[in-house]
């Protein structure tokens, strides 16, 4: 679906991303990973870079870096449990809208890097597009 990249000036990244022609679709603020900014290029129906930049005072990394890619899944129970079966451990999934439909998880790979899934609710297109942000 997209890729999230670990900035450590917001401004500045955003600069650079809107210069070589990403067009800002919005933003998720105060997650568990920092802010969210989420780009498209202009002829891309999808967003494809999420910017994500720690808060103040966080230990998380400031970038820059790979932050965590992002995978659609059809069913978020099927694949937690197929995941499962396999040795894989998920984190509990849990909805950013608190939806049982629209569902998030994590899984973290030997080296420690984090593949975030998502599971989207019925009839959601199969990214984020800018409809995800009707005030914007």
């Amino acid at each position: 679906m997209h890729v999230g990249l670990r900035v450590a000036d917001l401004e500045r990244s955003l600069a650079f991303y809107t210069a070589v022609g990403y067009e800002l679709v919005g933003d998720v603020p105060d997650t568990a990973l920092g802010q969210l900014t989420m780009l498209k290029l202009p002829d891309d129906e999808f967003v494809t870079i999420e910017l994500v930049h720690p808060p103040a005072g966080s230990r998380a990394p400031a970038g820059p870096g790979l932050s965590h890619p992002v995978i659609a899944v059809d069913s978020m129970t099927t694949t937690v449990a197929e995941l499962a079966a396999r040795g894989i451990d998920a984190d509990p999934p849990s909805s950013p809208e608190g939806s049982d439909e629209f569902l998030t998880t994590c899984i973290t790979d030997p080296d420690g890097n984090r593949i975030e899934l998502v599971q989207w609710p019925a009839g959601h297109p199969a990214g984020m597009t800018v409809a995800d942000w009707p005030d914007r």
